[in-house]
């Protein structure tokens, strides 16, 4: 299957700081991978490395030709107290088919939007609405850099919901960068932990057992992702199995 995005030997530096080094990756159609690492390590810099918004001072990014990319940014870079309805912002800075905006809205989870200001929403609804313009080009590979920050965790965890039904309703890819390891691991067909290079990679479970992530972020075997599944399938057994757990894990997350 050929990839929508291959990365070999990427190299990123800010001025003489290097940034990334030596990062090898490749993104399938369908999948969704999730980029977690601690503050500083280079995660926003790979997505806009792979998004081509940052130059690789060396490596190659390959991406498939006519590759269809939805970005959903951490926040929205517009002024809060600037008038704006929903069905305008979508419109930027080309218009949109009401029926287009429509649909859109409702794959993001916020049918009925269109004609609120955007000064009036919530947190999450703004996510929302972000994630709705993303989807308006029919996006192959669907990008969110750390895209619940300030969202508590069940506000996280339904954003994610949506995101998994995204996915199983479009097919399209999914890129994210997290840091709410406990929610977003369990929805992931595959994590990266990343620190300046890629420390370890694989399913969520295997990255929850490795020694780097540990390393990175101090959780015993198991750690984050199994106090998530806990919390949310109420299961008292703490030595179950990490395959079995996955599962239920993800249909929590899901």
């Amino acid at each position: 299957m050929t990839p929508l995005i291959r990365v070999e030997g990427l190299s990123v530096r800010h001025g003489s700081l290097p940034v990334l080094h030596d990062v090898d990756l490749s993104l399938a159609p369908g999948e969704i991978v999730t980029v977690v690492g601690p503050n500083g390590s280079g995660k926003s810099t790979l997505v806009r490395a792979l998004i081509g918004a940052v130059p690789p001072s060396a490596g190659r990014v390959t991406r498939k030709p006519g590759l269809r990319i939805g970005y959903v940014p951490q926040k929205l870079g517009l002024d809060p107290t600037l008038p704006m309805t929903v069905r305008r912002f979508l419109g930027l800075p080309g218009r949109v088919p009401a029926d287009v905006a429509a649909e859109a809205l409702e794959k993001a989870g916020v049918p009925g939007l269109a004609d609120r200001q955007i000064s009036a929403l919530s947190g999450g609804q703004v996510q929302r609405v972000l994630l709705a313009r993303a989807l308006l080009g029919a996006p192959e590979l669907l990008v969110l850099d750390e895209p619940t920050q300030g969202l508590d965790q069940p506000g996280s965890a339904a954003f994610y919901r949506q995101i998994e039904a995204i996915r199983s309703e479009t097919g399209c890819a999914v890129l994210m960068v997290s840091h709410e390891l406990h929610v977003v691991m369990a929805a992931s067909d595959r994590v990266i932990c990343l620190n300046g290079h890629i420390c370890c990679e694989g399913r969520p479970e295997q990255v929850a057992r490795a020694a780097e992530y540990r390393a990175l972020f101090g959780t015993g075997t198991g750690g984050a992702l199994a106090l998530y599944r806990h919390e949310h399938t109420h299961s008292h057994d703490h030595d179950h199995d990490h395959g079995h757990s996955h599962d239920h894990g993800h249909g929590s997350a899901a």
